[in-house]
């Protein structure tokens, strides 16, 4: 295309944008480390919550092979990013793939995506951390004040103080460097997986067989709904998904699919890797795998454990534990949750941080914010920004109504991150491709199609939100990203050709 909108940023350039000095990232993450950052930001509430609320109302004990089907979802998603991430390791993720693919407007578009995505995810969790902590507390006989709780629910006005403070110093430890981060993940990630695998092991001794029949509840019809709150895909063809029965099981993929969401976030890491052809593959599968095994695990443990019907909704885990005569496992699952969420906010904030930071380099955001610091080699500046941002939304706003642009922002850079390996594996079959995505293009087709189909059934309300979102990202791109590219006329400097020291702007 010769349209300027459309103008895309070889590989090339993109790789020898990373090696300026002040505007490149430390290489210090391994092939563990890229793992540890995966199951850490995909292992939050969802293996807590999400299990039983499937199960009581949409597949019973068949939520294990929901699980199995999102994860084939997500798999297909990761095969994309997988080939991507290891051909052009550069930050920004699915912003960088499409860059380089479909273009520069597409790009700032899935870049404007990525940046409410993770901003608003690593506000969510903050939140819920907070709910958790305070519990705890509450438990060992310390309450909040009002007026420094939780604003979710709340009339009163007032600030989530720990929401702010989790997100302020989770700011200052990845200004302090990816390594630090690595660390501090692997240590906490450690803690989660381990109560994890105890609520496994220990649930396993409670389990009644008759809790198992029927595996496969009788289907029940779902009414159509007609508000914004309904489906899009309820109000476009006026058809309602079933709940219990074979159709309930994908129902119930739809809802438990975004318990996965996170492994992508690996890959805005690449840029940071020793050694990103050989071990990007290895973090965004192996991450995506290990996580799969553990949700199937927990869906088959906490409905042995209790019959479907009779599951919470609110702590199905926990609850099972004191159904069961255990209630010591409901502070201890308690404990689990929330220190896993602790680095899901900071993994999702990573995220956010790259994202922008490719964005700045390119100069579709001020480059103020692309120089790396001189001592710690991280991009400090967006992330002092970003952080402050969220630990202020985190603090005032109640999140959870916002909660699911998270989820439908993640599935839209799937599509997009699809389509791309389509397209460059034609524009450019000269590229090195360590790993190479298997079936192309079938099984990214097979990709775009199940990540519509979930897109599909989000709530109407989502779609008009998100589209909002996005109208205002085209209006800030035609009045300031599109003159300020550095693939616009007069901007399109080589930085092979320049001196290390910067000019001025």
């Amino acid at each position: 295309m010769t349209s300027p909108l459309f103008r895309t940023k070889k590989v090339e350039q993109s790789i020898r944008d990373t090696e300026e000095p002040e505007h490149a990232l430390k290489k210090s993450l391994s092939a563990l480390d890229l793992t540890v950052f995966g199951v850490g930001v995909i292992i939050g509430t969802g293996i807590f919550v999400l299990t039983g609320t499937v199960a009581k109302d949409n597949a019973g004990p068949a939520t294990a092979l929901a699980f199995v089907v999102a994860g084939v979802v997500c798999a297909l998603a990761a095969l994309c990013y997988a080939e991507f991430a290891s051909t052009l390791p550069v930050a920004g993720s699915a912003y960088t793939f499409s860059y380089a693919s479909l273009g520069e407007l597409p790009a700032w578009i899935i870049g404007w995506d990525l940046v409410l995505e993770f901003a608003l995810g690593t506000a969510v969790v903050a939140v819920g951390w907070s709910g958790y902590i305070q519990s705890l507390m509450a438990n060992a006989g310390w309450e909040m004040p009002a007026a420094l709780g939780s604003r979710e629910g709340s009339d009163v006005f007032g600030f989530d103080i720990l929401a702010a403070v989790l997100v302020l110093v989770l700011t200052g430890i990845l200004v302090l460097g990816m390594k630090l981060s690595a660390r501090v993940t692997s240590v906490v990630v450690a803690i989660k997986v381990t109560v994890v695998l105890v609520v496994i092991i220990a649930g396993a001794f409670f389990i009644t067989a008759d809790n198992y029949d029927p595996f496969i509840p009788d289907s029940k019809p779902v009414p159509a709904g007609q508000s914004l709150d309904a489906p899009l895909i309820q109000l476009i063809f006026g058809w309602a998904p079933a709940n219990f029965g074979v159709m309930g099981i994908f129902t119930a993929a739809s809802v438990v699919f975004f318990a996965f969401i996170g492994f992508d976030i690996v890959a805005t890491a690449a840029e940071e890797t020793k050694n990103p052809q050989r071990d990007m593959p290895r973090g965004i599968l192996g991450s995506l795998f290990i996580c799969t095994t553990l949700y199937v695990l927990v869906s088959i443990v906490v409905t042995g454990m209790q019959h479907y019907s009779e599951l919470s909704v609110d702590a199905p885990l926990a609850d099972a534990f004191k159904a069961t005569g255990h209630p010591w496992f409901a502070g201890f699952i308690s404990f689990g949750a929330a220190v896993g969420l602790t680095t899901v906010c900071m993994i999702l904030l990573l995220g956010q941080t790259r994202v922008f930071f490719a964005m700045s380099r390119d100069g579709l955001l001020p480059r103020f914010f692309s120089r790396v610091h001189p001592r710690f080699k991280t991009p400090h500046r967006p992330t002092i920004l970003l952080g402050v941002l969220i630990a202020v939304l985190a603090g005032f706003t109640p999140l959870n109504e916002l909660a699911a642009l998270v989820n439908i922002g993640t599935l839209f850079a799937f599509v997009i991150v699809a389509i791309s390996v389509i397209i460059l594996r034609r524009t450019r079959p000269d590229l090195h491709r360590s790993f190479r995505t298997p079936w192309v293009p079938v099984l990214p087709i097979v990709s775009v199609a199940a990540s519509l189909w979930l897109m599909l059934n989000l709530p109407a309300e989502t779609w008009v939100r998100f589209g909002i979102w996005m109208a205002i990202g085209i209006v800030v791109y035609f009045l300031y990203s599109r003159t300020h590219s550095r693939m616009a006329p007069g901007h399109d400097e080589d930085p092979a050709a320049t001196p290390p020291a910067p000019p001025s702007r």
